[in-house]
């Protein structure tokens, strides 16, 4: 899967709420619930989620894929399905696609009150949702260098669809929003202050909207308040993450300043020797254009094993493949490294959450993942991490959320599968980014909803010593 799953004017772009040119006016609280249209942009789709928020419900998803591609595809669940095989030479074509989708299908747009873009890279401009005008536009562009293979879809997006949907108010919604709070020890590199002062050479970590949602989930699930829990997030899917999280906040992620870093992804190696790049440069010619390629698009599980997809994967585990069985290893232990590390960052742990397509579904990258963590009272349970012997991971690109196995719908699906009385928890929930996206536009707005300033913290607090406490956590000893 996919899943690469955070203002304002530039005038006002550390926090104001200005008035550009071609932004729509804020929508004044109302007694009725309100619907969001949530749009996710890559290079070369659109994935688009229409939600009722006041009780929260799913009316519409769908995906445009393959734009520009010659053989397009659209998918639209509305009040029928709908499925569509016919060219969309660019984005502007497959947005209308998607109206046209909703026209033929259903539900209509007319309820639709705001519109929330998920935008990857908010650099240090953007530590919270902002409702987007043309210089906030323009500070996106200008982020590009940071997240070249997506911001500029991202932006795109935006574009064709404030033109398409000129009425109503657009804001964006920053994948890096949420690790905002990594304290400076945590986020910055030990190299020249000047590559950090003159070209933003930090840590800052994505897949925040995802570890958003996710966290005051497992809040709920385990009923108590966010603010006294610490949690070490793995966001698992093709893209992949480990995120150390205080009170709410986070305060360590594995991801740096690009997506690279970290965890062994589908096909992004995650942590390499920084002088590896240089090294095959000198040794092999490979230009660094060449090197970065590799490292992103054919390298991870696909480098190590062939497939980039942990199904196929497993599969040729079963089937006797060493090269599969040695990429699970790495996949595993490197998993097992960041908790063992953010373990010690926390000094206490509550919790640890499985998400995204992998951490939901496949139950032997979880226990494989954990295991030998019993010391740190990280256990799980066999019978409740695999109850039906390796869940099914689903194939639609457009996942029914009140999946089998989860509790309480989609608005809180999740399960514990660690024993009964484990020191710490081992959650699996469900991310829904785009209800994350949707929560905090109509936030961002000024409806209903929690203050995006709420979700993202601006100060930072030094671990060890979670929000609500006066004592540092004591280490595990």
């Amino acid at each position: 899967m996919s899943d690469e799953r955070d203002a304002p004017a530039a005038s006002t772009a550390d926090g104001g709420d200005g008035d550009g040119d071609g932004r729509a006016g804020r929508i004044p609280p109302g007694p009725d619930g309100g619907q969001v249209l949530v749009l996710n942009t890559g290079s070369s789709s659109i994935k688009y989620r229409l939600l009722e928020m006041e009780p929260v419900n799913r009316l519409a998803a769908g995906l445009v894929e393959r734009i520009g591609e010659g053989e397009s595809a659209l998918t639209h669940h509305g009040l029928r399905d709908l499925r569509r095989a016919e060219p969309y030479r660019d984005h502007d074509e497959g947005l209308r696609a998607m109206l046209a989708a909703f026209d033929a299908a259903g539900p209509a747009l007319d309820q639709v009150i705001a519109i929330g873009h998920r935008v990857v890279h908010g650099g240090r401009r953007f530590g919270a949702p902002v409702l987007i005008d043309d210089a906030v536009e323009q500070v996106i562009a200008e982020l590009t260098s940071l997240a070249p293979l997506h911001n500029p879809a991202n932006l795109r997006g935006i574009q064709v669809a404030r033109r398409i949907f000129p009425g109503v108010p657009h804001v964006a919604v920053f994948d890096t929003a949420f690790h905002q709070t990594i304290p400076p020890w945590a986020h910055t590199y030990a190299v020249p202050r000047e590559w950090a002062a003159e070209f933003g050479v930090r840590r800052y970590g994505f897949h925040g909207t995802s570890v958003a949602h996710v966290v005051r989930r497992a809040s709920e699930l385990l009923g108590r308040p966010l603010d006294r829990l610490n949690m070490i997030v793995l966001h698992l899917g093709n893209g992949a993450s480990a995120t150390a999280v205080e009170g709410g906040r986070s305060v360590d992620t594995s991801m740096g300043f690009t997506p690279l870093a970290g965890l062994v992804m589908g096909t992004r190696s995650g942590d390499v020797d920084p002088a590896v790049p240089a090294f095959l440069h000198r040794e092999t010619g490979m230009t660094f254009d060449e090197i970065d390629t590799a490292l992103n698009r054919r390298s991870g599980m696909l480098g190590l094993a062939g497939a980039n997809d942990l199904r196929d994967v497993w599969r040729r585990v079963d089937a006797g493949d060493p090269d599969a069985l040695l990429a699970v290893r790495v996949y595993c232990h490197r998993i097992r490294q960041y908790v063992g590390a953010y373990y010690a960052v926390l000094g206490r742990v509550d919790a640890v959450v499985f998400t995204a397509g992998v951490g939901e579904n496949d139950a032997r990258v979880r226990a494989s993942a954990l295991a030998g963590l019993d010391r740190l009272g990280i256990t799980v349970d066999p019978i409740r991490n695999d109850p039906i012997r390796n869940d099914p991971i689903r194939n639609d690109p457009i996942r029914d959320d009140a999946a089998e196995g989860f509790v309480d719908g989609a608005a809180n699906a999740g399960r514990v599968i660690s024993p009964d009385g484990a020191e710490v928890a081992v959650l699996v929930i469900r991310t829904d980014e785009e209800l994350e996206i949707a929560t905090q536009t109509l936030g961002c707005v000024g409806r209903a909803g929690p203050d995006p300033r709420d979700l993202v913290a601006r100060e930072s607090r030094p671990p060890g010593r979670a929000l609500g406490h006066d004592q540092p956590a004591r280490p595990f000893s």
